[in-house]
């Protein structure tokens, strides 16, 4: 057995993280490189000190997870998202269940609540926001960002729904109070259901085609009929019938 096949053992033993399901190749390197920093010389060794180390373990779920996000992420599909995703849900429901999975640092749930509200008030947006990794979710909660984060939300929007601290921007209480922050593991746990909107993206990209298709067959049991998949821009799917899925636009996909 490879100490690799070890560590994955070790770790699903440990915390219930499947690392099998990760792109092999990808998931070496980043934790290679975690290792070596940290003065290890294999996996065996690193999976022993992770065992005894609460902090190491910390920065190991950090490394393993992509925690890189911002604001309106690819502008233009936000846009989309307002002027017809949106008007097309409400049509049919204006209390809608929203979930951002694999939230990461909570650019990507608080950006829906400003989006969403160009058309209902904030009283009437609930999102819910998960991800793997508590750090990061204890970050989004706080709601404190770097001004590279924001550059491409909307002037009038910055204006209205972030403070500037120093060389900070924070998110303003009425936005947070619209996003209920949850650790979930999209490979494991349960998924809720009837949801009206789900996003997930730029995280696909980091799984093998076995866990991107359970997946994406547990976010179309999710949805309700009629409701949406938004998707990131390197994350289109070739086969959307598969999951019950038609293309609404690009990279929003239909569950019919």
């Amino acid at each position: 057995m490879s100490d690799y096949v070890q560590f994955i053992n070790g770790i699903k033993r440990k915390t219930g993280i499947d690392l099998a399901l990760y792109k092999e190749a990808q998931m070496k390197r980043r934790l290679t490189s975690l290792y070596e920093k940290k003065g290890f010389g294999n996996f065996v060794d690193f999976l022993s000190a992770l065992e005894k180390d609460r902090d190491l373990m910390n920065e190991f779920l950090d490394r393993m997870t992509i925690n890189v996000s911002e604001f309106y992420r690819n502008g233009k599909r936000w846009e989309v998202l307002q002027n017809k995703i949106f008007p097309l849900l409400l049509q049919s429901n204006k209390r809608l269940k929203i979930w951002s999975a694999a939230c990461s640092t909570g650019e990507e749930p608080y950006s829906l609540a400003m989006v969403l509200s160009h058309h209902l008030p904030l009283s009437q947006i609930n999102i819910l926001a998960t991800d793997l990794d508590e750090n990061v979710l204890q970050k989004a909660k706080l709601g404190l960002y770097p001004e590279r984060s924001l550059a491409e939300v909307p002037k009038p929007i910055q204006a209205k729904y972030f403070n500037q601290e120093e060389q900070f921007y924070k998110v303003k209480d009425e936005i947070k109070r619209t996003v209920t922050f949850k650790k979930h593991n999209l490979l494991k746990d349960n998924y809720e259901s009837n949801f009206d909107l789900i996003v997930c993206r730029n995280v696909m990209i980091y799984f093998t085609e076995e866990a991107k298709d359970q997946i994406y067959a547990n976010f179309s049991k999710s949805l309700r009929s009629g409701g949406i998949l938004f998707v990131g821009s390197t994350e289109q799917i070739f086969n959307p019938a598969r999951y019950d899925f038609e293309v609404e636009d690009t990279f929003f996909y239909r569950k019919k």
